[in-house]
């Protein structure tokens, strides 16, 4: 394994940055030719980070790239460099491709609205820092570009500026946000003056001789808090389903699906390899606890929502969870399980941004067609929308854990590795979190796309092919994910993860070749994901069954539906009564239950939680910077006091 110097790194952040500043000059003028411009620069950055694959991915080397060409002087880094390994790329990967099908996505959907000239230069802004935040090999830098990431997304969520909510979640955003980010220069400050450099190789080279020292200690607690803000963990989880409910779908599912992971990326490289956290086990135990803290609060909110966009934005801090848990398993000293933990926390990243970004999409396409996502004035759009409705399903499948898709496959390497590393408890909360999570799918499905449509609705028509298309790629890629996770871990899942681990080639990059091999002489195997999954997983198997089920489910719903028709039974006298108790005695197909009445039984008998989640969920900024120190100085004592 070798270093090698590419421009691709380069090429893949400053087109982006570079088209942002030339379309911002025509204000708004020329509106098709920024399209035009906003997808070409996403389709640039998804070429050159897939021409890193076979050489990193692949072949195991480190690709670099020194700003300005300052090179390293006498092994010390005087200059801002690029440093991609196969992590870096499996993120930056994910973020290239979202991008590009946001672009798409974004041309039919976003034709309604005024402004769009400031929509693509905050769009390509938002691109390029964020291949920028992962790409880099400076501390200090991706500070920076976390910076113009979180401005950009914040301008983005107040877009619709119309709407009050927009202002409100801009507002809450900016606020928290900035919160969050202060913590996070404060932790590298303080990281600075204990190493007198920036540079990640070097900070993590110096620090594996000493790694807790009263100031390094408060440096890693303030990042962790700061970055779990950005990544949405409870309880810094309060302004993203603001912001998500009011930003364009197709920046939701960014700031969802994809802009989360740059906090989760950030947590992985500060434990992983600038602390060097590998068997730690109070690290072990607090992300472990934070992460299924997490997962169970934001599951519990999402059920309770009426509105899509909102429900789903919980649904994003329940699955970071399930994340930040299997990564937390990674810290474990087993070897074997780590791995799997480690494994299950990767592919779970990749999945939870392409069903994420699918049933964001989902949303806008609703929002699009009918002008609202409030559960209780949908219904019905299965027959006017089946397009949509299909891919919705494709997705709530996935993130439910439904096998044969990708969602199931992830999730049982989170099962066995919590399970096997004597995380039992966690493993049951993880298995009801998914109930829940497919409870609260149910419901939406019954609300949006079942039961009765509206008079206002019937006109409804299926949104354009240049929003299906997007659509369809992101379904594709959830039910390879599932069928194939072999071949996922092969190109991605496996080199990201030897790479977690393995960091000595990445700090090779600043000193001569083999100086980091003398203070990391373990190679950590990772191993197929069929010896993982061996025994568990046949995804030919699910498939079959899930084409079986859906043919029969389709027999069996048009056999009815003829039946209903050959009899035409117009009056209630000659109705079936099995279902009265349910329906009052109205027809059946005209029976729509409202989506906060579908569990109304769940929420009636565990009110005593429903009601203390709701009123501390204030809506208050103030409540909620306070929740952020509060959490700060939760972390800091545990820190001092374990570590």
């Amino acid at each position: 394994m070798t270093s090698f110097v590419s421009n691709l790194p380069i090429i893949a952040i400053i087109t982006p940055f570079t088209l942002a500043f030339i379309i911002g000059l025509f204000k708004d003028k020329y509106m098709n030719v920024k399209r035009a411009a906003a997808f070409l620069a996403t389709l640039i950055s998804l070429i050159s980070v897939i021409l890193l694959i076979k050489p990193i991915m692949i072949e195991g080397n480190v690709a670099t790239y020194w700003m300005g060409n300052w090179v390293p002087e006498k092994q010390w880094a005087i200059g801002i460099g690029l440093e991609v390994d196969a992590l870096g790329l499996f993120v930056g990967l994910i973020i290239a491709l979202t991008c590009l099908i946001s672009a798409v996505y974004s041309i039919h959907y976003m034709e309604k609205d005024n402004g769009l000239e400031k929509y693509y230069t905050l769009f390509l802004l938002l691109t390029a820092s964020m291949m920028g935040f992962v790409f880099t090999g400076d501390l200090f830098n991706m500070y920076v570009m976390l910076e113009i990431m979180t401005f950009a997304a914040i301008g983005l969520t107040a877009f619709r500026n119309q709407l009050y909510k927009s202002i409100e979640a801009g507002f809450k955003y900016i606020v928290i946000g900035s919160l969050g980010s202060s913590l996070i220069l404060l932790g590298t400050c303080l990281l600075y003056a204990q190493v007198h450099t920036l540079n990640l190789a070097q900070i993590a080279a110096i620090l594996h001789s000493d790694k807790f020292t009263p100031v390094t200690i408060l440096a890693l607690a303030l990042m962790l808090t700061g970055y779990a803000v950005k990544a949405f963990l409870v309880p810094c989880h309060t302004w993203p389903p603001d912001a998500h409910m009011s930003a364009p779908s197709s920046i939701s599912m960014l700031l969802s699906g994809v802009m989360s992971k740059t906090g989760v990326y950030a947590i992985i490289r500060i434990l992983y390899m600038l602390y060097q956290a590998s068997g730690n086990k109070s690290l072990e135990f607090l992300i472990i606890f934070w992460g299924t803290v997490t997962m169970f609060v934001g599951v519990t909110m999402a059920l309770i929502q009426t509105d899509f966009k909102r429900l789903l934005a919980f649904h994003s801090v329940s699955q970071i969870g399930y994340i930040v848990v299997a990564l937390g398993v990674g810290l474990a000293s087993s070897r074997t399980v780590a791995v799997v933990g480690t494994m299950g926390g990767l592919y779970h990243m990749l999945n939870h941004a392409m069903f994420k970004c699918l049933l964001f999409l989902s949303a806008g396409a609703v929002l699009y067609a009918t002008g609202t996502t409030d559960l209780n004035k949908l219904g019905g759009l299965s027959k006017r929308m089946p397009y949509t409705t299909v891919l919705f399903l494709i997705g709530a499948a996935s993130i439910s854990g439904i096998p044969p898709f990708n969602g199931f496959v992830s999730k049982w390497l989170i099962y066995q590795a919590t399970y096997e590393s004597g995380y039992a408890v966690v493993t049951i909360i993880a298995l009801l979190v998914s109930v829940m999570t497919l409870a609260s799918f149910v419901k939406v499905a019954q609300s949006v796309f079942f039961g009765q449509i509206s008079e206002e609705n019937k006109k409804v028509k299926e949104i354009p092919w240049l929003m299906r298309i997007p659509m369809m790629m992101l379904a594709l890629v959830c039910i390879i994910g599932g069928v194939a996770p072999d071949l996922i871990n092969r190109y991605l899942i496996k080199p990201a993860a030897f790479a977690m681990y393995n960091i000595g080639n990445y700090i090779d990059v600043m000193f001569s070749k083999g100086f980091a091999a003398k203070m990391f002489k373990e190679k950590i195997e990772i191993p197929d994901m069929n010896y993982v999954l061996a025994g568990y997983w046949k995804p030919e198997s699910w498939l079959l069954l899930f084409f079986v089920l859906l043919i029969a489910f389709i027999l069996i719903t048009t056999m009815n539906l003829k039946s209903r028709s050959k009899n035409n039974l117009e009056v209630i006298d000659e109705l079936d009564t099995k279902y009265e108790s349910f329906t009052g005695g109205e027809k059946e197909e005209y029976s729509h239950v409202g989506g906060h009445d579908l569990f109304w039984g769940l929420k009636h008998q565990l009110k005593g939680y429903f009601n203390t989640i709701h009123e501390a969920h204030s809506g208050v900024v103030n409540d909620y910077v306070l929740w952020v120190v509060a959490c700060l100085a939760v972390v800091i004592i545990y820190c001092f006091a374990l570590l």
